[in-house]
């Protein structure tokens, strides 16, 4: 990740997303879980975006 700076400051952004369904089924969240893994990182991909860290 790179640190952006301006005149007088310096910054690194990053950013911590939890996803929780709204009915989180333990049987069904299973099912599906390669899925959404597969489409959040296709999508950070897309937008340049870098996973540090990821936890099923």
């Amino acid at each position: 990740m790179d640190k952006n700076s301006l005149a007088h400051t310096t910054w690194e952004c990053k950013y911590h997303i939890v996803f929780a369904p709204k009915f989180r089924r333990k049987i069904i969240y299973q099912k599906i879980r390669a899925d959404i893994a597969h489409i959040l990182s296709e999508l950070c991909k897309r937008k340049g975006v870098e996973i540090i860290e990821a936890e099923a």
